[in-house]
């Protein structure tokens, strides 16, 4: 009998059974199953913001115990639209003989949920540790608000932080841009946007499981169908909402979706992670490859097991443990140079 070798074409096209979770990561996905499933509706968006849907986000103490003094603050938005919120948080402690650094924080939600306060406890603990000055910026949200509505508010939040800099104690040219899921998509458009426009330069670049490519078609998007948390149908849900029929045509900006880019010069050092069973896998792995394709600088971690946003969800773990300690590590060299 002739056994005959598949081709690369029909190697590419052929979908394998998923990564298995990490075994703690897998406990936690099952006690939150009913509260955060993977697939997402735009019927779901919707009952979410009427408060009909169960959500999964614990209320934020965003003065850390007082560690923290925390201030809401409307800003300047882009030419002709609304003003933006942004969460500035300022550390209590002392001032140091050095200003401190900033991190610049854009939330998650999938480009239609979340608010300023989602996710940034990671970020405080960041500050916390390394004394730096938080703000987090609220951008309009799709489809109420699409391309480039979110981008251009994160664009204007970015520059108002740099220009006032100084009344924040804070030195403009030490800010760090970071984000989680489509924060870290708009991190990494931020970070192209600053680039083209010539605007400020920020000093990294700290990529959680970016949400960066609307065809949402790579090997792990399949694997992971109905699995974890964000699959193939909320991505569709996401991209869809921001861009509506231009997702996944040649159209697409890369302000929008990072992945479409043609040249990744010139780019601050990246920090990029991602789990190995989660949808954003490859093209987030594609991504930190073409930054050193272009001469760049990226540190890549592809962690075992873990789903998507999986050190937020189940931060006790092991894996997470480790997913925030190489985050810390990393963002303590850079604002050391």
């Amino acid at each position: 009998m002739t056994v005959r070798s598949r081709t690369a074409e029909e190697y590419a096209m052929t979908t394998f059974p998923p990564p298995p979770f990490d075994p703690e990561l897998a406990a936690a996905l099952e006690l939150i199953k009913d509260v955060v499933g993977p697939s997402l509706t735009a019927e779901d968006v919707q009952a979410m913001r009427r408060g009909e849907h169960a959500v999964f986000l614990p209320e934020v103490d965003v003065t850390l115990g007082g560690a923290f003094e925390a201030e809401d603050r409307t800003v300047p938005g882009p030419e002709g639209a609304p003003e933006i919120s942004l969460l500035i948080c300022r550390p209590t402690s002392p001032a140091p003989a050095r200003p401190r650094g900033v991190i610049y924080h854009i939330h998650g939600g999938g480009m239609v949920i979340g608010d300023n306060r989602t996710g940034v406890e990671n970020v405080l603990e960041w500050a916390r540790e390394l004394d730096l000055v938080v703000v987090s910026v609220e951008y309009r949200l799709a489809p109420e608000h699409p391309h480039p509505a979110p981008i251009e508010d994160v664009y204007a939040g970015l520059l108002w932080t740099v220009e006032n800099a100084s009344a924040l104690e804070a030195d403009p040219a030490r800010v760090v841009i970071a984000g989680a899921s489509a924060g870290g998509g708009l991190t990494a458009a931020l970070a192209l946007l600053l680039r083209d426009r010539e605007g400020p330069r920020p000093l990294g670049q700290l990529l959680m499981c970016p949400m960066l490519d609307d065809r949402n078609d790579t090997p792990s998007a399949h694997q992971m169908a109905g699995l974890g948390i964000w699959d193939r149908t909320a991505n569709e849900t996401g991209w869809t909402a921001l861009l509506g029929s231009a997702r996944a045509t040649p159209d697409v900006s890369p302000y929008a979706a990072p992945a479409r880019a043609t040249d990744l010069s010139g780019l601050p050092p990246a920090f990029i992670d991602v789990g190995s069973a989660e949808t954003f896998r490859d093209e987030d792995v594609a991504y930190a490859g073409r930054i050193w394709q272009a001469g760049g600088a990226a540190e890549l971690h592809v962690w075992p097991g873990g789903f998507h946003g999986f050190d937020g969800f189940a931060p006790q773990a092991s894996l997470s443990r480790a997913a925030r300690a190489a985050q810390l590590a990393w963002l303590r060299r850079l604002l050391a140079e």
